[in-house]
């Protein structure tokens, strides 16, 4: 292992499971069981949430992606990204496609029910992005609900729910393709998606004096993301998390996120 505190992992993996420390018997874990014998880590991702993640061409990229395979090393094996959607995502880890989740996973209830986040990496919110001469028609919420007002989303994730139980006035557009989804409001065929901060801010610094973000110091909501493992498998969550907590504060973090966000 590349980093030390072997000691502490053992106590939280012992309090994980629930089971004593003097024992012959390990604490089980499927996943890491399953890791052990082929040398592989499953990583679901959607690949369409940048500077998180993001597959362009079959090749993946991301401060997510990155971490994954820190994570991967971490536990001797390989990583091999899993390309899902934001409407299978939760389906695919307790399906077992997969034994994590990773690149924007909001914690929210329906998927707490049946999976299990890790400790939360990053606090975000929703925050709307629009063109640069419109940041003063679309600072709040109630501006944006009014008729006429085209609020684009992508679907089955929390950009979706937020505008289907924020927005009544305003037209909802559907849009398939989370990577090509601000297109449409810098090219006008909608006028604002309301996305996560810091989606925001990496989407502005690609779209210099096209795009804006509005207020994202300041978000409508306030979310915790993290990732996502399967249900009933404490010790692989509290090994996730372990790392996880290194890996912000030694650096580790930082320094994948420094080409995406400077």
């Amino acid at each position: 292992m590349r980093r030390s505190g072997g000691l502490l992992s053992i106590v939280l993996l012992c309090a994980a499971a629930l089971s004593g420390c003097g024992t012959d018997t390990p604490p089980e874990s499927p996943a890491l069981d399953r890791i052990a014998q082929s040398g592989e880590l499953r990583v679901c991702s959607t690949g369409d949430y940048r500077p998180l993640t993001h597959l362009d061409g079959g090749r993946w990229s991301g401060i997510d992606v990155d971490m994954a395979g820190d994570l991967a090393a971490e536990l001797g094996a390989r990583v091999t990204m899993v390309e899902t959607t934001w409407s299978t995502l939760l389906d695919d880890v307790v399906a077992g496609r997969c034994e994590i989740a990773v690149g924007g996973v909001s914690i929210t209830p329906d998927r707490a029910e049946r999976a299990a986040f890790t400790v939360p990496y990053l606090r975000d919110g929703k925050s709307p992005i629009v063109r640069c001469p419109d940041v003063e028609r679309y600072r709040t919420v109630e501006q944006i609900d009014r008729p006429g007002v085209r609020a684009v989303v992508n679907p089955g994730g929390t950009n979706e729910r937020f505008a289907r139980e924020t927005l009544g006035d305003a037209t909802i557009v559907p849009y398939p393709d989370n990577n090509t989804i601000f297109d449409t409001v810098a090219d006008g065929r909608a006028d604002v998606m309301v996305t996560d901060a810091i989606e925001t801010r990496w989407q502005a610094t690609q779209h210099p004096g096209v795009l804006c973000a509005v207020r994202p110091e300041a978000p409508f909501t306030e979310s915790e993301k993290a990732y996502l493992t399967p249900a009933g498998d404490p010790v692989f969550t509290g090994r996730v998390d372990t790392w996880l907590r290194t890996a912000r504060t030694d650096g580790t973090w930082d320094r994948f996120a420094k080409p995406w966000l400077g």
